[in-house]
């Protein structure tokens, strides 16, 4: 007979009978001092964590970073150097759904990497879409409101989306790739990833560069329609994490051919564009993506909530070499993402085994929740303030970046004034081929279902002024699907609304 681990409390004192109940008697009450029973129902109690406010559904897997090309001018990162293989964490993720939603479900995806490199983690938080809804973060807030759920009704608005976004013209860009062919890849292997903001880069030299990532998938682009979709989830709502899972476990990699643009510092104020707007992308023209690496999953976790659930990426985790931009959405996630974790997982997160960096860690935190390390991580009992005189961690002054160099003007930069939000849309539009439109059309049709006139209407004229033949599409779409017609009244509660 096999020899089998013995089964204790989390105190580590054996159970002698884990199949029955302490009570008075054989039928008399539970007793209070079966603390093997308090302790199994206490913890299921506290099983279940809060849930991450947006990017509540994911899947993740472990890989590596292989770096084959040479920008070893424009950063000192030690994991971007030449030859250098860097393991890594790789969440996806819907941005609306709960933790229960469906996987093959019209939304973007989450695209956040966790590299443990030799000089801390880099963590790049993006997603399988080169820019974003907003531009500005106090907006923030207010969009995801428009994803969840009505607070009266507990159901998703279309109302409130589409609301929202006609009354933003700057989700032009990133609404027309929502309900394109890529808004509902077939699983995470099949889709782009992007840093999706501007960062910066830093050299020996003090020199600075600003960078955009992107991942591209080397499995080529999959996509469902609405119908297909609604087939698979009608099997199951658990489509991508059975194909990556299952894929990596029957030893079939994914890969991604990893880029950068690179733009020199001072470009930054000679561009048409703001380079730095979250809703805009660089023309390839301009900064042609420049090819250094090749990042490839390979190895599940053992634990799902242990690995992937508890998982923290913040923008906030840069290394020597790596650095922010004045991206006003960057410099928010900046803070708000450490501070979800924090919320979410506890005071010291990153010392859950999973979010720990893989080099020597010394800092002068110390005591609240979740501090699991035993102490301090400075070496000595009596370092916990610094200066000191103790031999305790000290700064590192080769560690600075250099001072930003570009122009404080306001009205280049500025949220509103002046902003184009139509060109690089109809630039998109204007790559799609007949079947990509109609799918557009048909796409958009389908999600203002219910939406009151005034706001299709409005949301039609920025169509328009995209290009005249997506406002007839959508118009058209809208008819087929709804029997919509623009009506007298609905121009009217246009007017009366704005």
């Amino acid at each position: 007979m096999v020899d089998k681990p013995i089964m204790t409390t989390t105190a580590g004192s054996p159970i002698p009978d884990n199949q029955n109940t302490l009570t008075a008697g054989e039928r008399g009450p539970v007793l209070l001092t079966d603390y093997q029973l308090i302790e199994k129902l206490a913890h299921q109690n506290r099983e279940r964590i809060p849930e991450r406010a947006v990017h509540a559904k994911g899947w993740g897997a472990y890989g590596t970073l292989k770096i084959t090309g040479d920008i070893s001018k424009y950063t000192k990162a030690k994991a971007l150097q030449p030859g250098a293989e860097t393991p890594l964490l790789l969440r996806f993720s819907t941005v609306a759904g709960e933790m229960g939603a469906a996987d093959a479900e019209r939304d973007v995806r989450g695209f956040a990497i966790k590299f443990y490199t030799p000089e801390g983690n880099w963590d790049l938080v993006g997603n399988n879409t080169p820019v974003f809804f907003i531009r500005d973060p106090l907006k923030f807030p207010d969009f995801i409101h428009t994803q969840k759920r009505h607070p009266r009704t507990n159901l998703r608005s279309a109302t409130a989306m589409w609301d929202f976004w006609s009354l933003s013209p700057e989700s032009l860009h990133q609404v027309t790739i929502l309900m394109s062919d890529r808004g509902l890849p077939v699983a995470p292997m099949y889709m782009n990833g992007y840093g999706s903001h501007t960062y910066s880069f830093w050299n020996d030299a003090g020199e600075r560069y600003w960078v955009k990532f992107h991942f591209k998938t080397q499995q080529g682009h999959k996509f469902y329609t609405n119908e297909e979709a609604e087939q698979v989830i009608a099997k199951t709502r658990e489509s991508y994490q059975e194909e990556l899972f299952g894929g990596i476990e029957r030893g079939e990699f994914p890969k991604w051919t990893v880029q950068v643009q690179i733009m020199p510092e001072l470009d930054a104020e000679k561009t048409s564009y703001n380079p730095f707007d979250l809703t805009k992308v660089w023309p390839h023209s301009e900064y042609p993506p420049i090819e250094i690496g090749v990042m490839e999953l390979n190895r599940n976790p053992d634990n799902y909530f242990a690995e992937i659930e508890q998982a923290a990426f913040s923008p906030s985790n840069i290394v020597p070499g790596i650095g922010f931009s004045p991206d006003k959405m960057l410099q928010a996630r900046v803070f708000s993402y450490a501070d979800a974790h924090r919320h979410r997982l506890g005071t010291h997160y990153e010392s859950i085994p999973v979010n720990q960096p893989r080099c020597p860690v010394h800092h002068y935190h110390r005591d609240g929740q979740m501090n699991v390390y035993g102490g301090l991580k400075t070496g000595n009992p009596d370092v916990y303030y610094e200066p000191n005189s103790f031999n305790g961690p000290v700064e590192s002054p080769a560690a600075k970046e250099p001072p930003l160099r570009i122009s404080g003007d306001a009205a280049r930069y500025d949220h509103r004034v002046g902003n184009d939000d139509y060109s690089q849309p109809r630039a998109l539009f204007e790559l799609f081929d007949a079947g990509q439109r109609e799918r557009l059309f048909k796409n958009i049709a389908a999600a203002m279902g219910g939406v009151p006139g005034f706001i299709v209407e409005r949301q039609l004229g920025h169509f328009k002024l995209v290009h005249p033949e997506y406002e007839a599409g959508v118009r058209r779409a809208l008819k087929e699907a709804h029997g919509y017609e623009a009506t007298a009244v609905s121009l009217e509660e246009q007017s009366a609304a704005e």
